[in-house]
Formats: structure tokens, sequence, C-alpha cells
């Protein structure tokens, strides 16, 4: 998602009425890169062609370069959604360095600040607020302002062993990982110029812009069943593109899940790729999102839309029934949030001493038990709710609400 100068103009701001210096290193890769593939793969597919195996390797190589940044750049390293055994750390830091979207602490870096000032056209360096093209690649092109480098938002990276020694040696995996690994397996099939063209040109081309598809059409393009607060969008075919990225409204209200397809069947490769890891060994302390946190941001939506339409309703019915049932939600997240804070306030006293008797260790049990069971309640109740607002939805024939 992000390749870029790291000596930026401090001058320029998103408002300057001149463009910034271009990046020319920059504009060889998004832009040169491109023109090549398009020209020389047909050519050598016409007069020479490929194999099976070549497009198969592609393939292989497309996934583990796009795995490489979405479950280690993003979900591990940007969000620390879980933790991953060193050899795990190093095989990400080989492969998302081969995907040519800049160092783990750079891409990571602006990723965070990306989260934190979403669609500020002064913060956020590929701001959907500054247009599709800009939030796709033009912010690599030139020197802005907002692709200065600044790590004070990852000092936990710099403690990384793994990640520093990829950001120090970032040029030489990167072309080892684009140039050397696809001639060394075209010297295997037997054919190197054809195995570089595919699986080294244009496999490269095609990872970066399904890639930049979440910078970019995934701020534009799609749904917005859990927030309307940014711009981020949930898109399904995008997901099928992106190794399960495109869920992105879900995404940027629960950043810290190690999942962005919540659902079984959502298309999330590298939320299958995580969990895999975890049942292995090599992964754990996965973040997952309360049901009910869910629940709760899907049902408030439905509430906001349901409420907005209703309110040019003059004397309407619908408005007196959507506030009770408006008020049966205030009172479920109440009480989920003081289920909350018995659930911390139980785990406070465990840890000030060990509970050395039988009998308490059994009614702590039974008080773990109980909150369990009201937890549940209370997350049941909201898919109840959630019934009866689309049921008001479909009988007072309103627009679409959320999914």
């Amino acid at each position: 998602m992000n390749e870029h100068s790291s000596q930026p103009l401090a001058a320029e701001n998103s408002q300057s009425p001149s463009k910034p210096p271009l990046i020319r290193v920059n504009a060889v890769i998004f832009v040169g890169f491109p023109i090549l593939a398009a020209i020389l793969v047909p050519l050598w597919g016409i007069y020479v062609g490929f194999t099976a195996s070549q497009w198969i390797w592609a393939v292989v190589f497309l996934y583990l370069n796009g795995l490489g940044i979405t479950g280690g750049y993003h979900r591990l390293w940007s969000h620390k959604a879980y933790k991953a055994h060193w050899t795990v750390r190093l095989w990400f830091a080989l492969w998302g360095g081969g995907a040519l979207q800049n160092s783990i602490l750079v891409w990571a870096s602006d990723h965070r600040r990306h989260h934190r000032h979403v669609d500020d056209n002064d913060e956020d360096p590929y701001s959907a607020g500054r247009g599709l093209w800009f939030s796709h690649m033009g912010w690599m092109l030139r020197e802005y302002a907002t692709n200065g480098e600044d790590f004070s938002n990852a000092q936990d990276l710099m403690r990384d062993p793994i990640v520093m020694w990829q950001h120090k040696h970032y040029v030489a995996i990167t072309t080892f990982m684009n140039l050397g690994v696809p001639i060394l397996l075209g010297l295997a099939l037997g054919d190197v110029i054809g195995t570089v063209l595919l699986v080294g040109l244009l496999r490269l081309v095609v990872n970066h812009h399904v890639t930049f598809f979440i910078n970019s059409l995934a701020h534009f393009w799609g749904s917005r069943p859990y927030t309307e607060e940014n711009s981020a969008r949930d898109n399904g075919f995008l997901a099928f593109l992106t190794y399960g990225e495109g869920y992105h409204n879900y995404h940027h209200i629960f950043q810290t899940d190690y999942r962005n397809g919540i659902r079984w069947y959502q298309w999330d490769p590298t939320k299958w790729m995580i969990a895999g890891l975890a049942k292995v060994g090599l992964a754990k302390d996965l973040q997952r999102v309360p049901d009910f946190r869910i629940q709760r941001a899907l049902l408030d939506m439905q509430f906001k839309r349901a409420q907005d339409y209703a309110a040019g309703l003059e004397e309407s019915p619908l408005t007196a029934i959507l506030e009770r049932e408006y008020q049966l939600f205030t009172e479920s997240v109440n009480q989920w949030k003081q289920l909350q804070s018995a659930r911390y306030e139980r785990h406070r006293e465990q840890l000030e001493g060990a509970v050395a008797e039988r009998y308490q260790q059994l009614q702590d049990r039974w008080e773990q038990a109980k909150l369990r069971s009201q937890f549940r309640e209370l997350e049941f109740s909201l898919r109840v709710q959630r019934k009866r607002v689309q049921a008001l939805v479909n009988q007072w024939q309103l627009p679409p609400l959320a999914n």
C-alpha cells in the first residue's frame, strides 16, 4: 500500500495549488512496470508461450505476497490482532517484502496513521477524500507532506528484531524476492525469461493493484452496515480479490479483530490462515470482537437510518415504535456494560490473591458461568431485536438497512 520517498517536502500540504515533485523511483515501479507488463507478457505469450506450471507458480507467488501483506504487515504488525511465532514473522517479512510495498515499519506506521486520521486530507496518507486516483496510487507518486515518515506510532515495531532487520535490508530482500527467486524458479522450469515476466513482473503488478483497491475502491464502493463515521465500505467482490480485506467497513470500526469476514461464508483466506496457524501452535492470542458489540453496531445503524427516514413522516406511528425499540436497545447496552464491569471486577479480585479454598473455586466457576450465560442472553436479545426492526422496515417499506 505504500512505497514512497523518505524525504517528502515538509512545506507541501494537501491544499497546495502546485503539485510536489515526482518520485522517480515510484513512477518507474507503479507506472513503468504495468506498461512493461502490458507489452512484454502478451508478446512472449504469443511468440513463445507460457506453460501451465508458470501460471500456477504465478498464482502461488501472488497469494504468498498477498498473505504476507494481509496476514503479516496488516493484521499482525499494524493492528496486533494476534501473535505469531518468529518463524511465521520471518516468513511474512520475506514474502511481504516481495510485494514491493515498502518495509514493515514504514507500511505499518502509515497504516496506523490512516486509521487514526481516516479521510482527513491533511493527516491520512492515502485519504479517500482526495479522490479515487489519489487514494489508489497517486499519493505514492509525489512527495506529499502526508508521506513524511514518523515512527512515533510504531515504537513497538522498532523493538521487533525481525521488523528492524527487514527495514535495514529491505532493498536487498525485495530485489531477491522479485528477481532472484523468479530466476531460480525459471532455471528449474527451463524458461528464465518467461518465468521472470509472468511470476516476477505480471504477478507484481497484479498484486500491487488488488492491494491498492483497499485504499481506493473499498472507500467508494460497497455498503456501510456498521458505521457511517468514515468512508470505508464492505464489498464481497473486493474481498475475493484482496485475500479477505474487502470487509473494510467492519475493519475500520473493529480494527484489532484478526478477522475481516466474520461470517463463515465470507471469503477471508487471511482469517483462515491465521486460525490454521493457531491450531498448529504457530499463532496465539487471536483477537475477536465480542458478538454483542457487532450486533450493537449493526442495530445502531439500523435505528439511525430508520429514524432518519421516519423523521420525514408526519405523525407516523412508526416513530413511537422506533422510540420504544431504541429504549430497549439502550437498556440492553447498559446491561452489557454492567456485565463487563462485573467481569473485570471478578478478574481483578482473582488476581489480587490465590483462591485456595475448594468452595471458593467452585463459587468462582459458578459466577463465571452465570456471567457467560447473561452475555449470551443479551447477544440473543439483540439478534431478536434486529429481526423486529427489520420487520418494521419491511412493513413500512423503508429503504434497505444494514445487512
